[in-house]
């Protein structure tokens, strides 16, 4: 009998640390047929093969760097080149609609490679930033502004249209996904004028080499078209470069979101910091871009003829389709946390629902064992715990116990507060 009661006792206790270390793993839950209903099959596969520990998810992160800014009281037009820029590389493209020429550009041909030529189009590619003397040796060819000059090679500009005497100055920042992982926030600097446009990129290489082919083959409008028009096709691929990036964070959100459900930790709420961090970084550089296509689509600047106003609204649209992706995923990693903090708080109630199941059950016992371990002298008087006496009192107390610790354990189980409750049987007709 007591080998019995010590089984029983045993089962129950490894039954409860079961369900405890279950609450460690954190096992996985499913989620709810709504959440099913509403997610792609797409969405959902990637969930499904996300990794569960926090350590191996990774966030994009977007690069930062150093920027020297100008000692206060510095006079405007002050130019600067910032720390590790990589030398300026110069190409020359003149085209119409029957032929085109393209090359580098020296330095010393500068100014005979930006001569105007009738009914053509010149398009001056620069990738990299000019060294300061390159740099204003342009601007006086071209007559620049010392402020445009100094906006070119402050690469931390926000992004927005000048309309100067004779030429138009914009501003883009463009977000390229690198194989690497990271993601590249680059200043991109258009001077427009027409019959020519220059492109002073912050960094060698680009996406822009179908344009260059689309150029060189003579399809579709950019051959036919003027300068304003170019500058719509390269702004619209600098735009379009930001779609990997969204669906690189989409997918890490995926993978964050499945995590959470997993192994909600202090790992995974760090994570999730970043996700917001880095969103916000994008969103500082996206932002601002909605006014610049705006301006771009609107009447009034003399540099951007009629057709080219209706293709920039093109670029107004996609702007806006990666500034409500970003919005959206700020809300997402907001409701990210909230989940994390109650999956958290849930599993913290399971634990102490599981302790208090524990000390509830022990507590009878507790209450049995301390009445029967007090010191009585049955012979002094009968009333002094008789049952000390009896044969089969020590029997008895484990039957009680075990009567005790079962009648619990069922209705715990009843209630559904120790496992799954009980599916009701239906009766037959």
């Amino acid at each position: 009998m007591v080998l019995l009661a010590f089984l029983a006792a045993a089962g129950t206790f490894n039954r409860l640390v079961s369900m405890l270390h279950a609450l460690r793993r954190g096992e996985r839950r499913t989620h709810s047929a709504k959440t099913l209903k509403n997610s792609s099959v797409r969405a959902m596969s990637r969930v499904m093969a996300a990794p569960s520990r926090p350590s191996e998810l990774r966030v994009p992160r977007v690069r930062r760097r150093k920027v020297k800014k100008p000692a206060p009281g510095s006079p405007p037009g002050t130019l600067e080149l910032p720390d590790g820029s990589a030398p300026a590389r110069m190409y020359r493209f003149l085209f119409d609609e029957a032929a085109m020429e393209e090359g580098p550009l020296a330095e010393e041909a500068l100014e005979q490679g930006l001569a105007a030529v009738p009914e053509r189009t010149l398009w001056l590619d620069i990738q990299g930033l000019p060294r300061p003397e390159l740099l204003e040796r342009l601007g006086q060819i071209l007559g620049l502004s010392p402020l445009t000059l100094e906006d070119i090679l402050h690469i931390n500009q926000r992004p927005k249209v000048e309309e100067f005497e004779g030429y138009l100055f914009v501003v883009v920042r463009q977000l390229r996904l690198l194989k690497n992982g990271e993601i590249e926030n680059e200043q991109m600097s258009f001077v427009l004028r027409p019959g020519l446009l220059v492109t002073i990129q912050e960094f060698p290489g680009d996406d822009f080499e179908p344009i260059r082919k689309r150029l060189r083959d003579g399809r579709g409008a950019l051959r036919k078209s003027g300068a304003d028009y170019l500058a719509y096709a390269l702004m619209d691929a600098a735009i379009d470069s930001a779609f990997p990036v969204l669906e690189a964070f989409g997918e890490a959100m995926d993978a964050v979101e499945e995590a959470v459900w997993n192994r909600a930790g202090p790992e995974t709420y760090a994570v999730i910091h970043r996700l917001r961090r880095e969103l916000r970084q994008m969103r500082r550089a996206v932002w601002p871009m909605r006014d610049v296509a705006a301006a771009l689509s609107r009447s009034g600047i003399d540099a951007i003829g009629g057709a080219s106003r209706i293709a920039f609204r093109d670029c107004h649209d996609h702007v806006l389709q990666v500034a409500d992706f970003l919005e959206t995923s700020q809300e997402r990693t907001a409701e990210l946390s909230d989940l994390h903090l109650s999956v958290v708080s849930e599993r913290t109630n399971q634990v102490i629902k599981v302790l208090t199941i524990i000390g509830t059950i022990f507590m009878p016992l507790t209450f049995l064992c301390g009445v029967y371990g007090m010191n009585f002298d049955t012979a002094a008087s009968p009333l002094n715990m008789p049952e000390l006496t009896w044969r089969y009192g020590y029997l008895a107390f484990w039957l009680v116990a075990l009567l005790i610790v079962g009648g619990m354990l069922i209705f715990f189980r009843r209630k559904g507060w120790l496992g799954s409750r009980p599916r009701a049987r239906r009766k037959k007709p």
